[in-house]
């Protein structure tokens, strides 16, 4: 390590729980919870360090070198004048820099580099020099459309790149306290203050993301018309503004304003990263009208537009929310990035108003929605997560899983998305309020955290998703009472908590919480029964009804054919859910995972059979009976693409 590095590591611990992560309300913020902050929380083992550290060593580096072979870094050399070419790639190409910027900021606080430090600050350097003297910046504007700005605003994604810009310099200042790219965000916000707002342009872009970055950007700098903006761009929303460029309004989360939505619908996208922001302006000016309406949306889009696997998105078609319950498993759209928007809308919500439902959200879409989007060796990507992929599927688009994982895309939104929220995750794993400490997500490591008197440290171990036992020991505390809260998942009926030598029930869908004056060595063990669990989906969900899918802790099953017997087609496999289930950890097996296993039967087709029968009463499946393995849904395509399935019939 060398002497500049090591100076910056010693200043980021020095810093302790100064170092913010991705979310920090401000003390006048109208918040149930506050998140303890990212250089508080060390990941030390487990489920989740693993993945951390494959997307530092490979994910990370890679994508570096995606960026520089697809032309994103050129695109801003030739906008700063410094080479001679022609733009590439699609219109927001400058956001998959700032992505990557922010992914790199948050994996220096995981783990300082000089090359690291050294390559931010290069691309750093490129994007200032493309800047225009009053403060806009986006290349793809800059070298084509004669240079004008705004021209196609549902299109031109130029507030898309910009919040992108903030998010990355916000980091970027909180890990390595480098102000170079911040004072690129704040003059490039201080320009869309000049230009937007109910006296000035009144207009919104195509794709919504930079609410949440103006709203972050104002907590970071202090500056309030930042916040003000981004209250301006969600209230804008759903007047016609799409309608005035002659575009259909739905896609874009413009045809029925945030306060009167009861639903998510349109890109799915784009309507997540609107509810975040929102979130995040109700958050900061303590707006309860507006914090309703995205209560009653985020439940709408929990019953009747998700997957079992957290996923967003029944459409191919536009990438978008499909009607109630229109949640086709071989079709399913749920875009990597739309898994990652439920997360940070969930994750406002969550500090918003202290419902553990909304950790519950976090945690069904980090573990699988999310997770899936990316290989167990992190340089390899899906775009589209479907549940189901038929053994005779033609992959008949770029983007289609029947492809296999891809090393990067023409639109490579999601990779370098996956890279910025596996490096921030240990901000979002506790959360804080005037009683004490909640745990809201579980791996194994150390919180630093405040309560009232000081500050508490404790040690969590815990073998997370694969066993349901979480201890926590408390090694230092401060003088007076405070309270220790751990999530209780809503799968987890029979839950226990033991104190000492007592231990109780908990309930499911709650916080098992113990107060106390805490002494160095206390510990609290939560145990989560893992039983399998076979559930099934609700009547309307037509595609799936009279299946049933596989769940156990936080994971979602999957089979994948090369794990089935000889001869048992995928596509074919029955399960019989009075049968009987067994889980067995696997180390050998795509780097360590549990798998299930379940009776079943492989039935049998004949080819060319007409597929429609007359009605009867319900017969058994006529086939052999068979052992059927499924893996965690996040490791399926790790062995190539394969016939696979979430959801079974049953016998």
């Amino acid at each position: 390590m060398t002497t500049s590095t090591r100076d910056a590591t010693t200043a980021t611990r020095a810093q302790g729980s100064a170092v913010a992560g991705p979310v920090a309300p401000t003390d006048q913020a109208s918040c149930r919870f506050r998140p303890v902050a990212l250089g508080a929380v060390d990941i030390t083992g487990g489920f989740w360090a693993g993945r951390r550290e494959v997307n530092g060593d490979v994910g990370i580096p890679s994508g570096r070198e995606r960026l520089e072979a697809a032309g994103n870094l050129d695109n801003l050399r030739l906008a700063a004048g410094v080479m001679d070419g022609e733009a590439r790639g699609p219109v927001f190409m400058d956001s998959d820099v700032y992505k990557w910027l922010e992914a790199a900021a948050w994996e220096y606080a995981r783990q300082p580099s000089e090359e690291l430090l050294q390559a931010q600050r290069e691309i750093t350097a490129i994007v200032a020099a493309a800047q225009q003297p009053d403060g806009y910046l986006d290349s793809m504007v800059q070298l084509g459309h004669g240079g004008e700005r705004y021209r196609d605003l549902p299109w031109s994604h130029e507030h898309y790149c910009a919040g992108h810009l903030f998010q990355a310099a916000v980091a970027q200042v909180r890990c390595t306290g480098d102000r170079g790219l911040l004072e690129v965000a704040v003059r490039l916000a201080d320009h869309l203050v000049r230009t937007f707002g109910e006296d000035r342009r009144h207009d919104v872009d195509g794709h919504p993301e930079v609410e949440m970055a103006l709203v972050e950007l104002y907590r970071e700098t202090g500056n309030r018309d930042y916040l003000e903006l981004a209250r301006y761009f969600v209230d804008a929303r759903g007047h016609g503004l799409m309608e005035s460029y002659g575009k259909e309004p739905t896609y874009f989360s413009d045809r029925v304003p945030v306060r009167e939505q009861t639903t998510v619908e349109g890109h799915a996208v784009r309507a997540v990263y609107l509810a975040a922001g929102a979130a995040d302006v109700a958050i900061e000016l303590g707006d309860a009208e507006l914090l309703a309406a995205l209560e009653r949306q985020l439940a709408a889009m929990e019953a009747t537009k998700t997957y079992v696997t957290g996923g967003l998105g029944g459409r191919w078609d536009y990438e978008a929310f499909g009607d109630p319950y229109e949640l086709p498993p071989d079709r399913a759209y749920a875009e990597t990035c739309a898994a990652i928007g439920g997360v940070y809308w969930a994750w406002r919500m969550l500090l918003a108003t202290g419902d553990p439902h909304y950790a519950d959200v976090i945690e069904r879409k980090l573990f699988n929605g999310f997770l899936a989007g990316v290989s167990l060796g992190g340089d390899a990507f899906f775009y589209v997560n479907p549940l189901q992929l038929r053994s005779d599927a033609h992959p008949d688009e770029g983007r289609s899983p029947a492809h296999g994982r891809r090393p990067w895309f023409d639109v490579a939104c999601c990779p370098p998305n996956i890279m910025r929220t596996l490096a921030s995750l240990p901000g979002y794993v506790a959360t804080t309020d005037a009683e004490g400490v909640q745990l809201q997500q579980y791996v194994p490591g150390c919180v630093t955290a405040p309560v009232a008197g000081g500050l508490v440290e404790f040690t969590t171990d815990t073998d997370y998703p694969w066993d349901g036992r979480i201890r926590v020991r408390v090694d230092s505390a401060p003088e007076g009472e405070w309270t220790l809260s751990m999530r209780v998942p809503a799968w987890a009926d029979g839950a226990t908590l033991r104190v000492g030598d007592r231990e109780r029930p908990v309930d499911a869908g709650s916080y098992a919480s113990v107060r106390r004056v805490w002494r160095p060595g206390d510990t609290v063990e939560l145990s989560l029964p893992m039983a399998v669990r076979l559930v099934e989906a609700d009547e309307r969900i037509d595609d799936v009804r009279g299946c049933v899918a596989i769940e156990r802790g936080p994971l979602v099953f999957a089979v994948e054919q090369v794990d089935q017997p000889e001869g048992a087609v995928v596509d074919d496999l029955r399960v019989d859910v009075g049968g009987g289930t067994a889980a067995e950890y696997r180390p050998d097996l795509l780097s360590g995972v549990t798998v299930v296993t379940a009776t079943g039967r492989a039935t049998r087709h004949v080819a060319g059979n007409w597929p429609y029968r007359p009605a009867t009463h319900a017969r058994p499946a006529e086939g052999r009976d068979v052992e059927i393995t499924a893996i965690p849904y996040f490791a399926w395509a790790n062995r190539g693409a394969a016939p696979m399935r979430v959801w079974l019939p049953r016998i």
